[in-house]
């Protein structure tokens, strides 16, 4: 009766938090997952303290956007477009752009997960190669058939699973390779890096945490929800449980690289070489287990990132959002035709994720700066606009947002 108890416990507090679990499944995932481990193992826990803050100004903005879409009652673009004198194009070029990364980090993302699934069958078969299109295609008919005939409600309990499965492989792994805890606390010393290429490391944190669609997204999870404007602690509730789970999950990945790879001089360049490092370092169990959490985090990305089309597309119109429309279908049926991008290019799906998370840095400044003026706007928010310690929160995203879209404008160029 207990156990009964505390499991009904649980699933209440995770129906409470579902858009934040949705955001979670979909910002930690394949890229997130090498940025943070490539990270720990060329710095140690040195730029943790760079996670902590992109992570603190995901949680503002992530409050800043639920917060208008509560007192509106209205989506981000739509706000966009019914208050700014040339809000239309602002909408129009967040669309374009947010749409042009994802469906990069798509490819990026199935092409990593059919590549560690393969490795998982290699693994398991004595070396048996199975054709990555097969895996991907297996996924994608999955991934459609929950699409076609699914509600909101049923992808969030989904996410849920995934998100839990991922947590739960990370915290293990870092449990079996046991790593130096000395290393770790001393590492924690917030250090500067002195290369460019150090740079890009910390925009990266940002792109793959401080995501410009993760707020956008956000406002129409919430929308989605049926939250209302009673609802403005549970929004803040919500917010705060997915910012300091994002950043518990991406320190965990961060710790085991620095606590292994990182004491040991390895370096890591890639996600499946994440798997031959671990499996000397933790045997097979650690590898299967890192393949099915990251397996876990791409897979939980995928879901927002199809969605992103229809959804945006109806947040700028200001139509109700369903998936199951004809548009919508067929929107959803070319992102995942994408999935098969890697497939049939010479590109590996990292360097598709690394140019999708920098284009994606060029868009934070976009979504950070309207929110500071919606927020503050009195005509929309009467008497709910933004407070003193909002303000200066919001101020800080928008020159980290333009720090780090510098660091990674030079990392394209040169």
């Amino acid at each position: 009766m207990a156990s009964n108890k505390i499991i009904k416990k649980i699933l209440l507090a995770l129906s409470v938090v579902g858009p934040g679990l949705f955001l979670i499944g979909y910002n930690i995932g394949t890229g997130s997952v090498t940025t943070m481990a490539k990270t720990g193992a060329e710095h140690g826990m040195g730029l943790f303290w760079a996670l902590v803050l992109s992570c603190i100004f995901t949680y503002i903005l992530m409050v800043a956007y639920g917060k208008v879409t509560l007192v509106s009652g209205h989506t981000a673009l739509f706000n966009f477009k019914k208050e700014f004198r040339w809000g239309w194009l602002l909408s129009l070029y967040i669309i374009i752009a947010l749409i042009i990364g994802e469906l990069l980090a798509l490819m990026g993302v199935m092409g990593i997960v059919a590549d560690l699934i393969q490795e998982g069958i290699k693994l398991a078969f004595n070396g048996l190669e199975l054709n990555t299109f097969y895996i991907i295609l297996f996924f994608v008919m999955i991934l459609y058939l929950f699409l076609w005939f699914g509600k909101y409600q049923m992808f969030e309990k989904i996410l849920t699973v995934l998100v839990i499965i991922m947590g739960l492989s990370f915290l293990v792994v870092f449990i079996m390779v046991k790593p130096s805890m000395g290393a770790l606390i001393e590492g924690m010393v917030p250090s500067m890096p002195g290369t460019p290429s150090e740079y890009m490391l910390i925009a990266a944190i940002a792109g793959t945490t401080c995501s410009a669609a993760v707020f956008i997204m956000r406002s129409t999870v919430v929308a989605e929800k049926g939250w209302g404007i009673k609802d403005i602690k549970n929004e803040k509730r919500d917010a705060f449980v997915s910012a300091a789970m994002m950043l518990f999950l991406s320190g965990v990945i961060m710790a085991v690289g620095a606590g292994t790879l990182h004491v040991m001089g390895l370096k890591l360049d890639n996600t499946v070489d994440m798997i031959q490092l671990f499996e000397p370092i933790g045997g097979k169990l650690s590898a299967f287990l890192l393949i099915i959490g990251i397996a876990g985090a791409g897979l939980s990305t995928v879901f927002p990132i199809v969605l992103i089309a229809p959804w945006l597309i109806a947040d700028y119109t200001g139509k109700p959002r369903d998936i199951h429309s004809k548009q919508s279908r067929v929107l959803i049926v070319i992102a995942l035709l994408f999935t098969f991008g890697t497939v049939f290019m010479d590109e590996k799906p990292p360097i598709l994720m690394v140019f999708s998370q920098a284009f994606q840095a060029f868009i934070l400044p976009a979504v950070a700066i309207p929110i500071y003026i919606l927020i503050n706007k009195k005509t929309l928010m009467h008497g709910h606009k933004a407070g003193l310690k909002m303000n200066i929160g919001i101020i800080a995203v928008i020159l980290f947002s333009l720090i780090t879209s510098w660091f990674a404008m030079m990392e394209f160029i040169y």
